[in-house]
């Protein structure tokens, strides 16, 4: 019998990476050193290191080491040279340069990996350079693992991977949770989500968000929640925390800026992990009293602790990870994890030092100091190289690189036995909800990198916001002049049948205090939008119904929409042969829409009121404020009550940028058969008219007393019938931030719809405001 197609495909990929030159001498020593860069504490015989007393801790001011404090000051210099480099030109000259910068195409090419990542290659690294999984668990054949601040998943999906493709793996009962900030809740700040869902959209059970919808891990209400949430688990052997925050402004104090963030992750591992578990911590520089501290506790709570430098990481940047093999006992820790927890939060590393310097032996002082040396030196000698070659490189250094890559990338595939996985054994293949497999694929998955140089950054932070987006990618389009079909090619076609109503579940968290985030449109265009809001607020009240309009921009007109209207229309034909009339239900000025009497034909106008602005108390907050929200259901309810078969909608609305004003959106797509838009609309709002014709009544009969309940709720709370502490500004302190799952939002043509409509009306407000 001959092979299938995907037999060959795979033999033929894993011969591709199996017929590489072999490796001489001094290339063999390179490699060997590129995956051995690791330093493992000892703890002496004859002194012990145990964990200080709980009463010294968090009550004593940190003490600065020089040694450190020297190679912290001596990377910076080296660091600094690079402040007048171009970003991007920067990095595709190191990617060049690194050893391992072939390794990802080949593991992608070799074992078709989900999500296939650098975080992916350093995690199969490190799952193949220690022993991380324990052999309790795989004795028993169970494995329960806990992944923090781990968006968008590739340890996860490298773990899957690992387990299915090693035979001392491949029949483990494999159950796992994740946390991450939500990549869906609107005050999730963009800089610091991670946009990229491909895996928690297929996957979203299995992720905890916390009682805030935010995923904050940095919460300790948040911490004892996730408990809570993973308590189904017999035990946990495996915890990872690969968490960071964006410090390319101030890339000097990296260590110190995420040292809170640290204090967290590794207080969550101490309360979650079991005996025998595992830890994985990605940090950064170790020179820092905060570091110190950290890297102590765990060398008394685990046996044995290694700082690991996977080959896969790039040599020029501070990134270490800490790998904590077997975890002594909760026990043990117990007492001082109680103060750990009570102190948890953003804040605890600009509290006192974790423990004072007098409860902290010579003896791991003194090998600490070793570690950040060792790092230290190759991390200079990186960076010295690679300002060197910047300068030019020979014929002959290029081809001893490229061989150094190719065998690196050999090395890598043979020494960790990196095996081909089918995709239907990926995670985001054994989902609940394969439906929305990929979500992201129309959309960036995040802001776009920066691309000028960090003294350009600087001097860009000088400048107005104006000034920025006129240097920016947006600037052409947000200054081009809106016409009067803006909206009329893009279309939903309904009624959409495929959303499950009875699934419908809704999700209340606190209030929001701006739209920062969205997952319905671009995270740079938004930013603009905030910051030029903001600056003009500042000066005065941004007041949209007076704001000046653009004479060369020509806004929908309502005869052109009602045009349109009719164009969509399936009108009946009565026994007589005239044309049956239809009801055009409208929310909008009755003054705009009552000069086009003559001209409506068939549509007979119906007017329901002014749907309300937001109110301009937080001027970022845009469709996210729950007074908005409630009213913007209001209609809606009232709508599907009123209208008969085939009839028309013209909603408008001020923005879709949060989850509550997506489902809307969606709510009108299940009940008419086609949703359009126009922005800027006839109102002089700015904001967008929904065009919903062809009212189907069966569709609203399933989804009115859904609506209607998640009305009367916000009801409640805007009465303030469920608040515990009212946020002054606001008036009530938690809303309605969901309730038509995820799942529904990123499929079918919805997305491209919202993002669509969004992208126009925030070019729109934008373009006035510029």
């Amino acid at each position: 019998m001959s092979p299938s197609k995907a037999t060959r495909k795979k033999v033929g990929r894993q011969q591709q990476f199996n017929n590489v030159v072999a490796f001489d001498p001094e290339t063999l020593t390179e490699i060997k050193g590129l995956f051995s860069k690791v330093r493992t504490y000892v703890k002496p015989s004859n002194v012990g290191w145990n964990i200080p007393d709980p009463n010294v801790a968090l009550r004593h001011p940190g003490k600065e080491h020089s040694r450190l404090q020297s190679l912290k000051v001596s990377l910076n210099a080296v660091k600094n040279q690079l402040s007048d480099k171009n970003v991007q030109v920067w990095h595709q000259h190191t990617n060049s340069t690194n050893r391992a910068g072939k390794v990802i195409t080949a593991v992608r090419s070799a074992a078709n990996a989900e999500i296939c990542t650098q975080a992916w290659c350093k995690f199969y690294e490190i799952l193949g350079s220690f022993n991380l999984l324990p052999e309790e668990a795989l004795h028993d054949g169970e494995l329960n693992t806990v992944h923090l601040c781990e968006a968008p998943g590739a340890f996860i999906t490298a773990l899957n991977h690992y387990i299915k493709t090693s035979e001392s793996t491949r029949y483990c009962d494999w159950s796992w949770a994740a946390n991450t900030l939500n990549p869906y809740h609107e005050a999730n700040g963009g800089s610091t989500t991670i946009a990229d869902d491909r895996l928690i959209a297929n996957t979203l059970p299995w992720w905890f968000f916390g009682s805030d919808n935010t995923g904050n891990i940095m919460l300790q209400k948040h911490l004892l929640e996730l408990q809570a949430f993973v308590a189904n688990m017999r035990r946990v052997d495996v915890v990872t925390a690969d968490g960071s925050f964006d410090c390319q402004e101030n890339p000097d104090e990296q260590e110190a800026l995420v040292a809170s963030l640290h204090y967290c992750e590794v207080t969550a591992a101490l309360l979650l992990l079991s005996p025998g578990g595992s830890f994985v911590l990605k940090m950064f520089t170790l020179y820092e009293h905060s570091s110190i501290c950290l890297l102590y506790l765990l060398n008394c709570c685990f046996h044995s602790v290694n700082v690991f430098k996977p080959a896969t990481s790039k040599s020029g940047n501070s990134e270490v990870y800490a790998v904590c093999l077997n975890y002594n006992s909760k026990e043990a820790v117990r007492p001082l994890l109680s103060k750990l927890i009570r102190n948890y939060g953003p804040l605890m590393a600009d509290r006192e030092a974790l423990f004072p310097d007098s409860v902290i032996p010579q003896s791991f002082v003194t090998q600490h100091e070793e570690v950040c040396s060792y790092f230290h030196t190759l991390q200079v000698e990186t960076i010295t190289e690679n300002l060197r070659l910047f300068e030019g490189m020979s014929t002959e250094q290029r081809q001893r690189l490229d061989h150094i890559r190719d065998c690196t990338a050999q090395e890598y595939l043979q020494r960790f036995q990196v095996s081909f996985l089918s995709r239907s054994r990926w995670i985001s293949r054994n989902t609940v909800s394969p439906a929305c497999c990929s979500v992201s694929a129309g959309r960036p998955l995040g802001p776009k990198k920066q691309t000028v140089s960090f003294n350009e950054r600087r001097e860009l932070q000088t400048l107005s916001w104006r000034e920025r987006i006129e240097r920016g990618c947006h600037a052409a389009w947000i200054q081009r002049h809106c016409t009067e079909i803006s909206g009329a090619g893009c279309m939903l076609e309904g009624p959409y049948e495929d959303c499950h109503i009875d699934s419908w579940y809704v999700v209340v968290g606190a209030a929001l205090p701006a739209v920062r985030n969205s997952p319905f449109c671009e995270g740079g265009l938004l930013n603009h939008l905030n910051e030029a809001l903001v600056d003009t607020a500042e000066r005065s009240a941004v007041d949209w119904t007076r704001v000046s309009p653009c004479e060369s921009c020509h806004v929908v007109c309502t005869a052109s929409i009602l045009s349109d209207v009719a164009g969509l229309c399936n009108f009946t034909i009565d026994s007589e042969g005239n044309k049956k009339k239809k009801q055009c239900l409208v929310f909008g000025s009755r003054s705009l829409w009552d000069s086009c009497e003559s001209q409506i034909g068939n549509l007979v106008l119906t007017f329901s009121g002014e749907l309300s602005l937001p109110q301009r108390g937080s001027i970022t907050l845009h469709d996210g404020e729950l007074l908005y929200q409630h009213e913007l259901l209001g209609c809606v309810v009232f709508s599907l009550q009123s209208l008969h078969p085939g009839d028309v909608l013209l909603l408008p609305v001020f923005s879709a940028l949060t989850r509550v004003t997506a489902a809307v959106v969606l709510c009108l797509h299940v009940c008419f058969r086609t949703v359009t838009f126009r922005s800027p609309p006839p109102s002089g709002a700015v904001g967008a008219v929904l065009v919903c014709v062809g009212f189907y009544p069966e569709a609203a009969t399933q989804i009115l007393p859904v609506l209607t309940d998640i009305h009367n709720y916000m009801g409640q709370l805007l009465g303030g019938e469920e608040d515990t502490g009212k946020n002054p500004s606001s008036g009530y302190d938690r809303q309605v931030l969901q309730f038509v799952p995820m799942e529904d939002l990123l499929t079918g043509g919805l997305m491209e719809f919202l993002w669509t409509m969004n992208s126009e009306i925030i070019q729109q407000k934008l373009h006035l405001l510029i």
